[in-house]
């Protein structure tokens, strides 16, 4: 099967590139009191390809214990999708959950990822066409957040999303509402959506989870900095800066950041930013909730949560949800 991505413009009528809207949200976030980077600059092929060693990690639970869960319940889950559903899922990233559900559909009519790594997109969609041949595969190149439109020639069938990996609690929690609504727009009246969301636990296994002794985390987090440097043309010094990444409880999330080891300059677009020691630029949230409380943050969205699935020690779950 050739793989031919869809590349979407999310907003087409705009002039904006995806290089001049990196640029613009990089120089936002470092004229901020607290400076940030948006978390979905995370994945260049570079920084993709960093996330997929991240998982393999002994401390990082959530990708098997997920995989867990896929391989223990996928029939049932599976059971709750719709006959000849189409399935689009949201930053699709590597295929190794999904495929623990396409040997459970059987008759599904076509599968959609979406991604904004487009080399990484084809690449994957092209190693999935050879282990199912039968599939009908149509990935779709896009920033899942934002607006976009699915293929032409998508079966008449319904629509279902995976949306797995607990990428969910990336967002504050009023944005993953609003994220789950857009879902439900993207896949349109009486959609399905399985999505997988991380669980509160101890502070040791989840401070563990997003610091590996490997430091594989801490290059996944760096990165940014050369891609901003590369694509950008910054004079970022990674090695004037270091990855710190710890659990607040008071907020239940994950907070992970990057710190300057000292005070300096950093040169962008004819503008420069400086930096105290000490100081630290916001890279990423990942959220953890309750089973009850990953419902109502559902309900809010317009979605009911049909069935739930945890591992044994309860360190993670994934829901079946319905509009």
């Amino acid at each position: 099967m050739t793989i031919n991505p869809v590349f979407t413009d999310a907003t087409p009528v705009s002039s904006v590139t995806p290089e001049q809207q990196f640029l613009d949200d990089i120089l936002v976030g470092l004229s901020a009191e607290q400076k940030f980077i948006p978390a979905k600059y995370f994945y260049d092929e570079i920084g993709s390809d960093l996330f997929e060693a991240i998982t393999r990690q002994p401390e990082y639970y959530p990708t098997r214990t997920e995989i867990g869960i896929l391989d223990a319940s996928g029939p049932d889950i599976a059971s709750l999708l719709p006959s000849r559903a189409n399935l689009v899922e949201f930053g699709s990233g590597s295929t190794v959950k999904v495929r623990r559900l396409l040997v459970h559909l059987t008759d599904l009519a076509a599968y959609v990822p979406v991604d904004v790594s487009e080399n990484f997109l084809r690449s994957e969609a092209e190693t999935l066409s050879r282990d199912f041949p039968q599939l009908s595969i149509q990935p779709v190149a896009a920033d899942f957040t934002r607006p976009f439109t699915l293929p032409d020639g998508l079966s008449d069938g319904a629509v279902a999303g995976f949306f797995p990996g607990s990428t969910i609690g990336n967002f504050e929690p009023p944005q993953a509402a609003h994220l789950l609504a857009h879902f439900g727009r993207v896949l349109g009246p009486g959609a399905s959506l399985i999505v997988g969301v991380d669980l509160v636990k101890d502070k040791t296994v989840l401070d563990a989870a997003y610091d590996d002794a490997a430091g594989v985390t801490a290059r996944f987090n760096l990165n940014l900095l050369d891609r901003i440097n590369r694509e950008l043309g910054a004079d970022f010094d990674r090695s004037a800066f270091a990855h710190r990444a710890y659990f607040a409880p008071e907020a239940s999330r994950i907070e992970m950041h990057l710190v300057s080891l000292r005070a300096q300059d950093v040169s962008l677009a004819d503008r420069r930013f400086s930096f105290a020691g000490g100081e630290t630029i916001h890279t990423e949230n990942s959220y953890k909730y309750t089973i009850d409380g990953f419902r109502a943050l559902a309900a809010q969205a317009g979605w009911k949560v049909a069935k739930s699935w945890t591992d044994a020690e309860r360190l993670f779950s994934v829901h079946a949800l319905t509009r």
